[in-house]
């Protein structure tokens, strides 16, 4: 059997109603993974719907909720066949209130698509997502102009919105000249797969041919196994079937496997039976690869989303208090010892509490600016500990990368994010 293609996580970001689910409606069906006959009922449902216009949308925003009020509300999975890559598409909310499921979509992928419409240009989410695009350790990002067509395929317009999006992306430490940027038409098709008519002007590449210019991430097979659990469903016939993304490691069936911190904080332990991918039988799953999985041993209480599967000889690590390194862009007012938002790590949200500002240090250089500040404001990087207000699995920056990062939000906004130092173990 010939060896499968290299498999590649890709989310599209963007603010709400600049074209995601559209573009990636028009890439599934331009490319003939939508049918003719498919197309024609979801325009028909559009219609109905008084939502003339989105059926490519309703490619992806397969929910009832979702088409009535035309926006993405849930994480969207969609297999994808390029010439280099075996693709998994993941829709992300753009909306405000879906913040936190867009935060779970872009942790798991290995590049992105930022999509900005061109008559708008970059909006206030615009900025947050290039934020938590990097934050999340998004290397490879390919910034998608749409809606060219409303700004009648000129050239001009499509400059002005690079040189809009130029500071944004600085800011975060993105480099401008190594992004592709893409003039498109996601409803009219232009540039999507097929090389726009309309715009002469362009000569890069369509968002099809960019999938194939990104570059296979290294797998951390030598790491030891961590999946994040994102949703967990029982099956009638099979039992319990948790679904995650592995981070890092190896899983295999027949695995001993305990998932971390469970409902009782200690974890639950079971073996592997069986691994589904796409609805195909695996024998064994690899980092980046999006995965159900039975196990014997889990009930429906014992697991849930946040939780964090390894094997039983190098469990997840509950960390009882951590050290952070962390960066504010977004907050309010100010950052004291006491404060306790909402961190987001891989898929758990858990309120952790600020029990010290260590240090304030320089965001580029790391140097100490000031000792035990008494508040931190935005645009401030500073080393801070914590200690989560119910069980949290955590890895050290240094043992997991993977598994380091986080994103913290308060009050409907992303307020700042960061990685985690050091740790003492629960």
């Amino acid at each position: 059997m010939a060896k499968e293609k290299p498999h590649l996580n890709i989310v599209f970001i963007g603010h709400v109603d600049h074209g995601k689910s559209t573009t990636i409606g028009r890439l599934l069906y331009d490319s003939g993974n939508v049918s003719e006959q498919e197309l024609r009922k979801l325009r028909e449902t559009a219609e109905e719907l008084g939502k003339k216009g989105f059926e490519f949308a309703f490619v992806m925003d397969h929910l009832k909720e979702e088409r009535e009020r035309g926006v993405t509300i849930d994480l969207a999975h969609k297999k994808f066949v390029t010439d280099k890559f075996e693709i998994t598409i993941i829709d992300a909310p753009g909306h405000k209130d879906f913040i936190k499921n867009m935060i779970t979509g872009t942790s798991q992928a290995d590049a992105a698509f930022l999509v900005i419409a061109a008559p708008e240009g970059p909006m206030e989410q615009t900025k947050e997502h290039v934020i938590l695009a990097k934050t999340l350790g998004i290397k490879q990002l390919a910034i998608i102009i749409n809606k060219m067509d409303a700004s009648k395929y000129d050239q001009k317009r499509f400059e002005e919105v690079k040189k809009e999006l130029d500071p944004i992306l600085k800011s975060v430490g993105y480099k401008p000249a190594e992004i592709t940027f893409i003039a498109a038409s996601a409803f009219k098709g232009d540039n999507i797969v097929k090389k726009s008519e309309n715009m002469a002007w362009y000569n890069g590449p369509t968002v099809r041919e960019q999938l194939d210019k990104f570059v296979a991430p290294e797998k951390p097979t030598n790491l030891p196994l961590r999946v994040a659990i994102q949703d967990v469903y029982n099956i009638t016939g099979i039992g319990v079937v948790p679904v995650g993304k592995v981070e890092t490691g190896i899983m295999k069936v027949g695995d001993k496997v305990i998932a971390m911190p469970g409902r009782e904080g200690k974890g639950v332990e079971g073996e592997v039976k069986t691994i589904e991918m796409h609805h195909e039988q695996l024998t064994q799953a690899e980092p980046g690869d999006n995965v159900g999985f039975n196990v014997r041993g889990f009930g429906k209480k014992d697991i849930a989303r946040g939780d964090v599967l390894g094997h039983v000889s190098n469990p997840p690590t509950v960390a009882k208090e951590f050290t952070a390194q962390i960066v504010i862009f977004n907050h309010p007012s100010v950052m004291t010892v006491g404060y306790t938002p909402v961190f987001h790590v891989h898929t758990a949200q858990v309120a952790c509490r600020i029990e010290e500002i260590i240090k304030q240090i320089d965001p580029a250089t790391g140097a100490t600016i000031k000792e035990h500040p008494d508040m931190l404001k935005n645009g401030d990087a500073a080393i801070i500990r914590v200690i989560p207000t119910k069980p949290l699995v955590i890895e050290k920056k240094s043992d997991i990368p993977h598994m380091s990062t986080f994103a913290i939000r308060d009050a409907g906004r992303t307020v700042a994010a960061g990685a985690c130092i050091d740790l003492v173990k629960k």
